[in-house]
């Protein structure tokens, strides 16, 4: 894997369009440096628009905001945004032609299962966004279980072919977490007569990594969890996203993440619930 280069690049967006409760913000890849590799799933970018990025009565700039790469392709890639405060609202007002700061492909990706490997992809709401590009790259076909708060939002399932759905509140899919689907299919008929065992690859909201990581260590369940956590560089130089590992150290979400083995990590918590990360 290659590290990105230490400057960002302003990008065109190509184009905006509307997927349930979210948006697909497409904007035309960049030219890669000498030795840069394309966007591996996983990966994410640090995202700000270049005009009107700021609040308050004197405009404070925001921080750029982390952006799993969803998808990958056609010279482009694919942002799966929320509106869900003013930097996000800001970036899902942009249009095709308006320009955006992207710093990335940067972060720790996925591991692809070894050859003839099983994987088992597992999202939460805007957390689907790096297994599209995961489900892009894999070798053959893998179950997607994808869970939303309601139809509104689960019409972001589209994002994946062929995914199973659970909603909070029942209206679409399954009637329940997405981890119940998960739980069925590790303890599936096919499971127990001798298949390999499959790889989870999850990402979602912490509670429902938690549960995913909880469910796997019960069976023995190799998983590969992204993590999300708020970041200000993407790059590791400002330990605002460290998280404490099951050694009693500490990970930087954007440079050892946002992929870690569910091994590493003896819990999963809310971002800011893991107090101060000492000197």
């Amino acid at each position: 894997m290659s590290l990105a280069p230490p400057h960002r690049r302003e990008l065109r967006v190509t184009a905006n369009e509307a997927l349930g409760a979210y948006r697909v913000l497409r904007v035309a890849a960049p030219d890669r440096a000498p030795g840069e590799s394309a966007p591996e799933p996983g990966q994410f970018a640090m995202i700000a628009a270049v005009e009107r990025w700021g609040g308050g009565g004197d405009e404070r700039p925001y921080l750029p905001r982390a952006f799993s790469i969803a998808r990958c392709r056609e010279g482009e890639w694919h942002f799966l945004l929320e509106d869900v405060g003013p930097g996000t609202k800001r970036l899902c007002e942009l249009h095709e032609g308006s320009a955006l700061w992207a710093l990335g492909p940067l972060g720790r990706p996925f591991a692809l299962p070894a050859p003839g490997g099983r994987a088992v992809l597992v999202g939460g709401g805007v957390g689907i966004a790096p297994l599209a590009i995961l489900q892009d790259t894999l070798a053959g076909p893998a179950p997607v279980l994808l869970g939303f708060r309601d139809a509104a939002h689960a019409q972001g399932a589209a994002l994946l072919q062929d995914a199973l759905v659970a909603t909070d509140d029942g209206s679409v899919g399954h009637d329940g977490r997405v981890t119940e689907l998960l739980a069925r299919e590790l303890d599936s008929a096919e499971a127990q007569a001798g298949r390999q065992q499959p790889v989870v690859y999850a990402c979602g909201p912490p509670a429902m990594l938690e549960a995913v990581r909880a469910l796997c260590a019960q069976t023995g369940t190799p998983a590969q969890l992204a993590l999300e956590a708020g970041m200000a560089c993407g790059y590791g130089a400002c330990y605002g996203c460290a998280v404490p590992r099951v050694d009693g150290r500490y990970l930087r979400v954007c440079v050892d993440g946002p992929v870690v083995d569910a091994s590493e990590l003896a819990e999963v918590v809310e971002p800011g619930a893991y107090g101060e990360v000492p000197a």
